[in-house]
């Protein structure tokens, strides 16, 4: 599978190309790799050409600093597309992939269609909240906070009920590599995009999960009313909404791609 060159370190890619007349590219949250989007990605191959990639530190793309921003992380995102020369996409990111999503919307938004952002904030957590985890991992490793990442990203039901699917997940998580976890933990510490919402001129879906205790269906609304053409959807899930309910999450993916007319209407079923 393809790996490039990007700003001296190597992001690993899959893009198929299925013939369709839009692509959608998928951005991975924090201490995962593009293998989130397995399910969602089946589901949409039908209708989109699908371009995935692993954040970089994440996966098989490789992180070659200790410090990392959320520009950075979006420059690459355009750097990919310009290599694959692909014009005006869609943009799907969840979590630091939805920061991402906010920092492309507002910097390059000649070079999308639509942004979806799901399971995302303005601003995530507190500086000591990140501090804290990095020291955390710093001094104990992934391992230590395995469980409770378990419980902040998936609920109680599929937790018990998707055991294999939650172990896989969890799997990748822990062979993040540290450096690019470390990295990228600082880089969604110190992103914040409350002040900038208003110049996010592409029209945005947002995809909140209602048992979701990281961001949440308030930090959804808030995105929702800076954002000037955004909708809001909310589906029954916690923070991986994603992996949780794949078929629910694609629905209202196709419904954005597909739905011009009353796109920006700020009351929207859940689909």
């Amino acid at each position: 599978m393809p790996t490039i060159k990007i700003a001296e370190n190597d992001c690993f890619y899959t893009y198929d190309d299925l013939g369709h007349d839009d692509t959608l590219v998928f951005s991975n949250s924090l201490g995962t790799d593009l293998s989130m989007w397995d399910e969602v990605a089946h589901i949409l191959s039908e209708h989109l050409n699908i371009l995935r990639y692993d954040t970089r530190g994440h996966g098989q793309s490789t992180i070659s600093s200790d410090v990392v921003t959320i520009a950075d992380l979006g420059q690459d995102v355009i750097d990919l597309l310009d290599h694959l020369k692909l014009g005006k996409v869609y943009f799907c990111g969840l979590s630091m992939g939805g920061l991402i999503g906010q920092w492309l919307g507002i910097h390059n938004p000649e070079r999308f269609k639509k942004i979806i952002i799901a399971n995302t904030a303005a601003k995530i957590g507190t500086e000591e909240g990140w501090n804290a985890r990095i020291a955390q991992v710093k001094e104990h490793g992934l391992q230590s906070i395995l469980d409770g990442t378990a419980q902040r990203w998936f609920t109680p039901e599929f937790r018990k009920e998707h055991k294999a699917i939650v172990d896989a997940v969890l799997e990748k998580f822990k062979q993040t590599s540290l450096q690019g976890y470390i990295a990228n933990c600082a880089a969604v510490r110190d992103a914040d995009f409350r002040d900038e919402l208003p110049k996010l001129s592409v029209p945005t879906l947002i995809i909140s999960g209602t048992q979701d205790e990281v961001t949440t269906t308030e930090d959804g609304d808030f995105l929702a009313s800076n954002i000037p053409r955004s909708r809001h959807v909310q589906l029954d899930a916690n923070h991986l909404s994603s992996v949780e309910q794949p078929a629910a999450f694609a629905k209202n993916i196709l419904y954005a791609a597909k739905n011009e007319g009353d796109f920006y209407l700020k009351i929207f079923p859940l689909i």
